[in-house]
């Protein structure tokens, strides 16, 4: 199976990143393709609206990142969404790259399988997020595998002791 974890965190190295990372260990050792792709670090625009993809077999009219993205979930049973929470929400590039996911709009997700890894410093941040993910879930018809919240992360670090890391490996372990 293969597995695509999106890392929408603009922080290389910080704790939505080490979180990923765990997850695509995890789902390497189980035998599946995983690859984190660090969508938070890349140059994504957002939507315009156009509909250029519908007419163009779901190809972007803009020539940015989000082309090698695109071409990566085309490959993908598994989607991962992973992303830090900063004021309520997913972060604004994790979201730039699910706005450009309507590039399948008209011709279809190559993927239905998801699952949601939320990380922040506070707790009780997460209603926005998963709303919205359970929304998008039921309207594009995705199955959802399951969430994971992570707070408590007020050091760049503190993901690499977090015991809630092994609720990640077993979401992973159960795809």
């Amino acid at each position: 199976m293969r597995v695509v974890i999106l890392n929408g965190s603009p922080r290389k190295g910080a704790n939505t990143e080490v979180m990923a990372n765990a997850f695509a260990d995890e789902a390497r050792a189980c035998g599946h393709d995983a690859e984190v792709v660090n969508v938070g670090l890349m140059d994504i625009h957002g939507c315009r609206g156009c509909q250029y993809c519908f007419a163009h077999e779901g190809a972007c009219v803009q020539k940015d990142d989000m082309a090698g993205v695109l071409e990566k979930l085309r490959e993908a049973d598994v989607v991962v969404f992973a992303s830090p929470i900063y004021w309520f929400d997913i972060t604004a590039q994790e979201k730039a790259a699910i706005d450009r996911l309507y590039a399948f709009g008209g011709v279809g997700f190559p993927f239905h399988r998801v699952a949601l890894l939320l990380d922040s410093a506070s707790d009780g941040v997460y209603t926005a997020a998963i709303s919205q993910y359970n929304d998008t879930c039921a309207y594009c018809k995705w199955e959802s595998l399951g969430v994971v919240c992570v707070p408590g992360m007020e050091g760049r670090d503190s993901m690499t002791s977090s015991p809630k890391l092994a609720e990640v490996r077993e979401l992973a372990h159960r795809i």
